[in-house]
């Protein structure tokens, strides 16, 4: 009997989180999230503020670079390298 890893589920964007885990394509854990960008009621998902660390100010996470969402983690399409020049998030 073979044990296949348990696969999360994925979930929609308007359940994530501030403080979740931000995942980049090569597997690094590139910070957390700081806040989601969209509009609810229209259900259009612009993209995300994430912190990359506790001083500094959030990067800008387009909508078209989340590869997938599960619980308590985003997954990106972006390399740490890629992550690390992300344009500063402005409100």
């Amino acid at each position: 009997m073979s044990h296949t890893p348990r696969v999360p589920d994925p979930v929609s964007w308007l359940l994530v989180r501030p403080r979740w885990k931000v995942v980049s394509a090569d597997g690094a854990e590139v910070g957390r999230i700081d806040e989601v960008v969209g509009d609810e009621e229209s259900d259009i998902f612009t993209g995300l503020a994430i912190a990359t660390s506790p001083l500094a100010r959030p990067r800008c996470v387009p909508s078209e670079q989340v590869a997938s969402i599960e619980e308590g983690t985003v997954h990106l399409t972006l390399t740490r390298e890629q992550c690390a020049e992300l344009a500063e998030y402005r409100r």
